[in-house]
């Protein structure tokens, strides 16, 4: 009986070692449970929804900057969707005062809104700490305004500033860079990759052109044909008088004057006559 008796008892120790780890399991990944959207279950905008499923990668990230003027310092943490400090419930944004370590929520995970453009995706936290004598003492609410950066999945976490001197509506305003927020169709390129215009496009095919008709030419002429010396080059003739045929048809183009005009009558008159020759020709006849 003894013996079995401490059986059980170890087996009631590993269940309940087993439970209390699936508890702590369940209760991790509540808490990891990420940004909560405006709306009811079920009914949240869809555009905010592909937006949050695009900047799912950089969960697991945890951006740090500090800010702040001569009399005030603060260290500010941040996460997207994900909680910053245990003690903080929805903590998706804090402020840490360097000087006294006192911290405050500035935006909270489960009210979280999303929008993007082109090139940047803006995520905003709002149901942060009460202002104790600013802005109505409304809640704090963050704007980290994420940027395309096709070089780095997330980098350049800084904070622009803070807008505490209105009646309400106040707000801090972050800037972050990630290659999430560049477009879809670009997120392949990387900065080093070559990126040809239509001009280099054109010029590649047209030198491409040129040589295939040199070096084809050149061994038609030479194998088929049987030309020797400078008579290899295809169409030899004509590129020797190319030159000749260039310079005709820009003298016919270019040049007013008529080439074959009928020549101008003009007189003769008495002053263009010489004097008459003093000179006989008497010597000439026989004597």
């Amino acid at each position: 009986m003894g013996g079995r008796d401490r059986c059980s008892c170890r087996m009631f120790l590993a269940q309940s070692c087993l439970h209390a780890l699936i508890l702590v399991v369940v209760t991790t990944v509540m808490a990891e449970e990420g940004c909560d959207l405006v709306g009811e279950e079920g009914s949240e905008s869809p555009k905010e929804l592909a937006i949050l499923k695009r900047l799912e990668p950089l969960t697991n990230i945890s951006f740090s900057t500090e800010s702040g003027s001569d009399n005030e310092q603060y260290t500010y943490k941040f996460r997207v969707c994900r909680e910053v400090a245990g003690e903080k419930p929805n903590s998706g944004l804090v402020q840490i005062n360097n000087q006294s370590g006192k911290m405050a929520v500035v935006g909270r995970i489960n009210e979280t809104h999303l929008a993007s453009g082109s090139k940047w995706i803006m995520l905003i936290y709002k149901g942060g700490d009460s202002y104790t004598s600013r802005c109505d003492k409304e809640k704090r609410k963050a704007i980290i305004m994420i940027t395309c950066n096709r070089t780095s999945l997330a980098t350049g976490f800084t904070m622009v500033t803070e807008e505490r001197e209105k009646v309400n509506e106040c707000f801090y305003i972050f800037e972050l860079e990630s290659s999430l927020a560049c477009p879809p169709e670009d997120l392949h390129l990387r900065v080093d990759s070559p990126h040809l215009s239509v001009g280099s496009i054109l010029l590649i095919t047209f030198t491409s052109l040129v040589a295939m008709y040199i070096i084809g030419g050149f061994l038609y002429q030479r194998l088929v044909v049987g030309a020797k010396g400078m008579e290899q080059f295809p169409h030899f003739a004509f590129w020797q008088d190319l030159g000749n045929i260039v310079a005709d048809g820009c003298d016919f183009v270019c040049r007013s004057k008529p080439r074959n005009g009928p020549a101008a009558y003009r007189g003769v008159g008495d002053d263009q006559l010489g004097e008459e020759s003093e000179e006989r020709d008497d010597h000439l006849l026989p004597m």
